[in-house]
């Protein structure tokens, strides 16, 4: 999976002699490859996913949010803003009422028909990819680039990458903990080797039992489970407790209900963001646990 932004050292164009309007434009490249460029900083953008909504705050660009995804919920102030979509859907109607000068997309959750559609009728689309720990970072200062808060962006990204130094300086020796990394109960989903929660359990020490697998979020069965042989379990839903995840692991026929399973909070470590920096701190003290017992 390829990651986006990399063209930014460009992000303000700067141009001898130009006019005003000119020296304003900013462009950033996205997770498709494609360059966008705006002729200034845009003032009224629209997220369609909860993450890139908690990026644009991020990037010091809450205040140009003029709709976003459902759930977005963090930081508190997105809760206050139009919904304009939800899992892919969207309200053209209100989506077009309000604005907007730029859209934000995922690349792995928004449709390709509906960036396609925003483009169609004029909408700049930044498409967005994140699958490795690094792509937070760079998320947030395209996103500052494109809305013109660079110096908050910088500030954020340094910020985040020098958390994620911190978490690469520790050593966690020993072999690999084998672990399960569920997102859904029912059906069992969890992820491959190109997801970026895969790339949280490599950081702390863990092998994905089902890394190889070709979907982004495979459905697994009772007994491929049993036959991958887990160390542990973590994951969970966002509708459930931590005491309820491990009692229904604990459920389980052994060797799978003797293992410890551990809830973590979704969007701690399934969305892209800074915060995706807890989760893994949670990930690896899970994992440097499973290696001390060992002992």
């Amino acid at each position: 999976m390829r990651a986006f932004g990399c063209a930014i050292s460009a992000g303000l164009l700067l141009v001898a002699g130009a006019g005003d309007a000119a020296a304003q434009a900013v462009q950033a490249t996205d997770g498709r490859g494609a360059t966008i460029r705006l002729a200034q900083p845009a003032r009224r953008i629209i997220t369609l996913t909860p993450h890139l909504t908690e990026l644009g705050f991020a990037a010091g660009a809450g205040a140009q949010l003029a709709g976003v995804a459902r759930f977005s919920n963090y930081p508190e102030a997105a809760r206050r803003l139009p919904v304009v979509s939800d899992a892919g859907q969207f309200d053209t109607e209100l989506l077009l009422a309000l604005r907007p000068d730029l859209v934000l997309a995922w690349k792995n959750g928004t449709p390709a028909a509906v960036v396609a559609r925003l483009e169609s009728v004029g909408l700049p689309v930044f498409v967005a990819e994140f699958a490795r720990l690094e792509d937070v970072a760079r998320g947030i200062e395209a996103i500052a680039t494109l809305a013109g808060t660079l110096p908050a962006g910088i500030r954020a990204r340094d910020a985040y990458n020098a958390g994620l130094q911190a978490l690469r300086a520790r050593r966690h020796g020993g072999p690999p903990v084998r672990v399960f990394y569920e997102i859904w109960p029912q059906p069992l989903m969890t992820v491959n080797d190109t997801h970026i929660i895969s790339d949280v359990l490599r950081l702390c020490g863990g092998v994905n039992i089902f890394g190889g697998l070709r979907p982004l979020t495979p459905e697994v069965s009772r007994e491929a489970l049993f036959a991958a042989g887990p160390e542990v379990a973590l994951g969970g839903s966002s509708a459930e407790t931590a005491a309820g995840f491990a009692a229904r692991w604990a459920g389980l026929p052994p060797p799978l209900g003797t293992i410890p399973a551990h809830h973590i909070a979704p969007d701690l470590i399934q969305r892209p963001t800074p915060r995706l920096l807890e989760g893994a701190r949670l990930v690896c003290a899970h994992l440097d646990a499973v290696r001390a017992a060992r002992r």
